[in-house]
């Protein structure tokens, strides 16, 4: 009976210190997941070796989603085959196919990693431009038709592009050269900050996740005491938007990104309460009558002065905000090859947008705030 109760003693201390061993060892098949808090249509689950990156919108209206497979080895995974793209991480060469894209590689600081481009002359940023200048990043002619041949020379580690309802007839092509496609949907995105969330996209490609993590953290902290510092203001100014093309007035929807940063300025957009996250396409009758009256307008399409404006149709000068020169305008600021400033970076960075707005609207609150983005017009 001694002999008994020793051997199981033995057996309990062999037992619990194996078990013990199995706690300390890695559970590789647990998952953690990013945080992703704006961002509604991206999803990234990490690994042992591997993450997985999930696109539930690639475009608006979808109902097909992508997942692609990054690699930290050379670890095969079960069912490789049916991962959209498998891309070895971190990328260490890169082609996107937005000035969107830019400025996230700029904030990871991997914008050397950019060997080409389509149709360079859109690119804005000082900082890329002097690698377009010394010929490290190449022209990859229009984006709806790339170069292949170029591409194929370059052979990145991946191409980042993006799809109008799943229609990009460039990426079939390229997808047979063995170069990994993948998409990015930023552009979907209907939350200012949501859109900037995206940087986490190409921190988990380029394996600096906390990075991207620090820097839209703090994004998003300038975001949100700007709304705050907004929302003291009594009054809440009215907005128009948009302007005529071909005798159709152009102005966003109430679920758009544009509404979205009038609402958090403390502005009142007039059709807020429109459905939709696109553009609305009015007449000009229509607008006028709801319009006339409004304290600002923001975003009058191209326009660049008043004279201009008056010069293209005498009708802007019936509104308020043209007759007390409350005008303002994004498409001013430009880069050295004519491209615009505001659609390469305010995806990246709502919160300068954000306090540009607060400054139009409500400037007792930043006064000592420059505009980033915005300017009046001339």
């Amino acid at each position: 009976m001694q002999k008994f109760i020793v051997f199981f003693m033995i057996l309990v201390l062999v037992s619990c210190k194996n078990q013990s061993s199995k706690d300390k060892e890695p559970k590789v098949s647990e998952s953690t997941f990013s945080s992703i808090s704006y961002a509604n249509g991206l999803e990234i689950s990490h690994h042992q070796d591997y993450s997985i990156v999930t696109l539930t919108e690639p475009w608006p209206g979808s109902n097909t989603s992508f997942r692609y497979l990054l690699k930290k080895n050379e670890t095969s995974v079960d069912k490789e085959d049916t991962f959209d793209a498998v891309v070895q991480v971190p990328l260490t060469s890169i082609v996107v196919t937005s000035t969107t894209h830019i400025p996230s590689l700029e904030m990871l600081q991997v914008e050397k990693s950019l060997k080409g481009f389509p149709n360079l002359d859109y690119v804005s940023s000082e900082k890329t431009r002097k690698l377009i200048d010394n010929g490290t990043i190449v022209e990859l002619g229009k984006n709806e038709s790339l170069n292949t041949e170029v591409l194929i020379d370059l052979n990145p580690d991946a191409l980042i592009t993006f799809a109008v309802e799943g229609q990009n007839t460039t990426v079939a092509t390229l997808q047979k050269t063995g170069i990994p496609v993948l998409y990015n949907a930023d552009w979907t995105e209907t939350h200012p900050l949501g859109k900037a969330e995206w940087i986490k996209f190409f921190g988990v490609l380029f394996g600096k996740e906390k990075e991207a993590d620090r820097i839209f953290s703090t994004i998003e902290k300038n975001y949100q005491e700007a709304k705050l510092l907004a929302e003291t203001t009594s009054e809440k100014p009215t907005v128009l938007s948009g302007a005529m093309f071909r005798d159709v007035w152009y102005l966003p929807q109430g679920g758009s990104w544009g509404a979205q940063f009038i609402e958090d300025a403390h502005g009142a957009y007039l059709w807020k309460d429109t459905e939709g996250t696109g553009s609305l396409s009015l007449n000009l009758e229509s607008v006028l009558e709801k319009g006339k009256n409004a304290d600002f307008w923001i975003g009058p399409s191209q326009f660049y002065s008043y004279q201009q404006m008056e010069e293209a149709h005498t009708v802007y000068t019936q509104f308020k905000a043209f007759q007390e020169k409350k005008i303002y305008s994004f498409t001013t600021k430009k880069g050295p090859k004519g491209g615009v400033v505001y659609y390469e970076l305010a995806p990246n960075r709502p919160d300068l947008v954000l306090k540009d707005l607060i400054k139009i609207l409500h400037p007792e609150v930043l006064p000592d705030y420059p505009l980033y983005f915005f300017e009046p017009l001339q």
